[in-house]
């Protein structure tokens, strides 16, 4: 069922969590504790520090560093300060989710200095590269790229002029070939984090639409109950209403005509009970059968007789086609609720009810003489709007309103075939 779908969104999201991208990307307000270690209220959950991917990463920016010492042997050697900076480098990433500009720059920043320090090149470049990879996918562009130009512009003055008074003594500094290709790896960085920044956005899109899709079809499931809810009720009380003024009318004076009255108020009484119960079945057993095939026009000779318990003489002419079950049941609340406003609503104690077919559409027209009595003439405006919205659904039309003799008339138009049912195949 579409209520049990959308409490399913609620609760638990996706079931496949990786098409919507990792949790602790998301980090939503007042759904953690203070410190955003478990489930509370009032607090908010910041994203968990990433420890083993940064220790990984600083295993392999020193050991790389390391190797790379060896091969660039005019270099200054790594000492103590080289690898305190390359640990500074790396612990930065600790925050690259919940502080990501603050990396990014921070690790630009010391990459920065050990490069102006005359050390070796290497791995200190894949820390800026993540930093910057998080901080786009976190959605600040700018601040990625503000911090990979800088340690672009930042390699570029060192390697062309500041060579002269860095470390190590004797550089001859880069060519603007060895440049592009440090521009080269820039842009490959930020393309590829947009790549990833792009597919977050429609892992992101995509939740919003189920979760859209979701409540979309709970209202719609909301509204089918509350109206075959509101068509049942409506009119099995309107019967037992006339039936149990009858009885009462006439409890002393005929005694037999109130037992009569009484008969048909329980018939009616168990007849709602088990439509209702009807419907409650889908809510408690979504999927399942039904029970108890839908009604439809093949029950019209029931409405019938229970009109005439109410004391309403309903003559039928036409006969109903083969129907799809949505217009069967569709067609049968109509002429049901119709009937409904005649008995409630109309001083007429005859109606009557003309069934046609043709041009693949099913006209429903129920007439009554009135006059009407009271201001609620043809129905409250709920019945009919229920009415409305039952042929609505199904690609058909509905005109009520009085005649110019006094009377009221209800005309339908129902296509022959389910649209619904068909959409939805």
């Amino acid at each position: 069922m579409a209520v049990m779908d959308e409490q399913r969104v609620r609760e638990r999201g996706p079931a496949q969590w990786w098409h919507s991208g990792p949790p602790w990307w998301n980090h939503p307000e007042g759904t953690g504790t203070a410190n955003g270690r478990g489930p509370g209220t009032g607090g908010i959950r910041r994203p968990r520090m990433p420890w083993r991917s940064t220790l990984l990463l600083t295993i392999l920016v020193l050991a790389g560093s390391n190797f790379a010492a060896h091969t660039q042997p005019h270099r200054e050697h790594l000492d103590a300060y080289a690898r305190l900076l390359l640990l500074a480098t790396c612990a930065l990433l600790l925050w690259r989710h919940r502080h990501p500009v603050t990396a990014a720059f921070g690790t630009a920043a010391l990459a920065l200095v050990y490069l102006g320090a005359g050390y070796p090149y290497g791995p200190v470049f894949a820390a800026v590269a993540v930093a910057c990879f998080s901080t786009v996918v976190a959605g600040h562009r700018r601040a990625a790229w503000a911090a990979l130009g800088m340690l672009w512009a930042g390699h570029l003055l060192i390697s062309l002029w500041l060579y002269r008074w860095l470390p190590p003594p004797g550089d001859r500094g880069a060519g603007l070939g060895q440049e592009m290709i440090v521009a080269t790896w820039v842009l490959i960085i930020v393309s590829l984090a947009e790549l990833v920044r792009l597919r977050r956005e429609q892992w992101a899109r995509e939740r919003a639409d189920r979760a859209q899709a979701a409540r979309r079809r709970a209202d719609e499931e909301r509204l089918r109950i509350a109206r075959e809810l509101h068509d049942v009720l409506a009119h099995s009380i309107s019967v037992i209403n006339v039936q149990a003024g009858m009885g009462l009318a006439l409890l002393d004076s005929d005694p037999e005509q109130a037992r009569s009255a009484l008969t048909t108020i329980k018939a009616a009484s168990k007849e709602a009970l088990g439509e209702v119960r009807q419907v409650l079945d889908t809510l408690r057993s979504p999927g399942d059968a039904p029970r108890t095939p839908a009604p439809g026009l093949g029950r019209l000779p029931e409405l019938v007789e229970q009109a005439a318990g109410a004391g309403l003489a309903v003559d039928v002419t036409g006969e109903p086609p083969r129907l799809a079950p949505g217009v069967d049941l569709a067609a049968f609340r109509i002429v049901q609720e119709a009937l409904t406003n005649v008995v409630r609503h109309s001083g007429s104690r005859q109606a009557r009810v003309r069934l046609e077919h043709g041009g693949g559409e099913l006209r429903l027209r129920i007439d009554d003489d009135g006059p009407a009595t009271g201001a609620d003439a043809g129905g409250s405006g709920n019945g009919l709007a229920g009415m409305r919205e039952r042929a609505a659904a199904l690609g058909g039309t509905i005109e009520a309103g009085p005649r110019a003799d006094g009377g009221f008339r209800v005309l339908a138009v129902l296509p022959l075939d389910d649209r619904t049912d068909r959409e939805d195949r």
